[in-house]
């Protein structure tokens, strides 16, 4: 749990940072994130590989990775700048997104079984 619960921290740091305009801490947020992701996403994978029922999960994981990176790469130019490319920002927004969508599925799953 708290493997999964590092990289949504530290994109949602990003996400306040840039909204307060500190978008180097933003960069460097998820920067930190990547790896984090990638820890995330591959145990999500490791979980299907044992058998459980999470095919989802180990997408949207991977999905999730695939954003943090695009979105820390293009960031990546434009730090000593100040600026945020529309590329980095839609990625971030994309990956709260799939964070949401997350969300949903654990809390549906949830209920489904009570």
């Amino acid at each position: 749990m708290t493997r999964r619960a590092v990289p949504v921290g530290l994109v949602i740091a990003a996400a306040a940072a840039d909204g307060a305009g500190f978008h180097g801490l933003a960069f460097y947020a998820l920067l930190l994130a990547v790896p984090a992701a990638a820890v995330a996403a591959l145990e999500a994978f490791g979980r299907v590989l044992d058998g459980a029922d999470e095919h989802l999960h180990a997408l949207l994981w991977t999905i999730v990775l695939l954003l943090v990176v695009v979105g820390a790469a293009a960031r990546a130019p434009a730090v000593t700048e100040g600026a945020v490319p529309t590329a980095a920002r839609s990625a971030l927004l994309a990956c709260l997104a799939v964070f949401c969508v997350q969300a949903v599925v654990a809390a549906a799953a949830e209920f489904r079984s009570r």
